[in-house]
């Protein structure tokens, strides 16, 4: 049974989850950079150092996913027989293989990537979607049990592959398209369709993410670069074929010009 949780990193998302975990679990935090914020509400939050952290019954990798390699080998002496240790990375594959290399036998892995951030958080996390990978041991039913049944997430149980294939699309090409609309800037904010209006919601969802996550999404993705690849081409194909539009116009109306009456 999980009853103490700790919390690697304290960034905009590791806040979050403390938020939403605190009411039913006795929490600790371990950020150099980002000192805990205590609050008197649910059961506690603790800063912690690395080796308390490590004693907790689950802890959560909440650092960019190029600093989990790290994150892992201050962890990894400090762990207990059975501890689950999970991350909450962007993606899936490289997180898996980091963990499974670095993390003792005796302790499970669940892979997890919440689909939602602070900005699309802001109004609580009920439905919104997760996406859960079991990687070592048991513990990913049980994990997904309560977040289905107390946090009332929409639980998606996957592979760190599917996972990452499906995400290079969903998460991936809307993230390029925000980076590239932002760069497009100003942009129409009186005169608008309803398609634009969500067009920009989501790219606002989006904006203030972390150059790391963007970052993640697009290069440790294995899949992304693939995905990327057949939109600029598509998009290259659509270009010419618009630039090249007025030419076949004129020819088309040249030859019905030149049709016998």
């Amino acid at each position: 049974t999980v009853t103490s949780i700790g919390i690697i990193g304290f960034g905009a998302f590791g806040r979050l989850m403390a938020h939403h975990l605190q009411p039913h679990f006795r929490l600790r935090v371990f950020d150099p950079d980002q000192p805990a914020q205590f609050d008197d509400s649910g059961k506690g939050l603790v800063p912690g150092d690395i080796a308390e952290i490590g004693a907790c019954d689950l802890v959560i990798l909440a650092v960019p996913v190029g600093a989990v390699p790290s994150a892992l080998a201050g962890l990894a002496p400090h762990l207990r027989a059975g501890a689950i240790v999970l991350d909450v990375g962007s993606v899936k594959i490289a997180p898996a293989l980091a963990m499974q290399a670095g993390l003792p036998d005796h302790v499970e892995i669940v892979g997890t990537h919440p689909l939602f951030g602070p900005q699309s958080a802001r109004k609580g996390i009920r439905g919104l979607k997760i996406a859960i990978c079991p990687i070592r041991g048991r513990s990913a039913d049980r994990i997904a049990a309560f977040l289905r049944r107390v946090l009332g997430l929409d639980v998606i149980m996957t592979t760190p592959d599917a996972h990452d294939r499906e995400v290079a699309l969903a998460q991936g090409l809307t993230h390029l398209i925000a980076k590239i609309l932002v760069q497009m800037e100003p942009l129409p904010r009186r005169m608008t369709t309803a398609s634009f209006d969500l067009l920009m919601q989501a790219t606002e969802m989006v904006r203030y993410d972390a150059p790391n996550v963007f970052l993640a999404i697009e290069r440790g993705n294995p899949h992304a670069r693939a995905v990327r690849d057949r939109f600029f081409a598509l998009a290259e194909d659509m270009r010419l074929h618009l630039d090249d539009a007025p030419r076949q116009a004129l020819e088309v109306a040249k030859n019905e010009a030149m049709q016998p009456a």
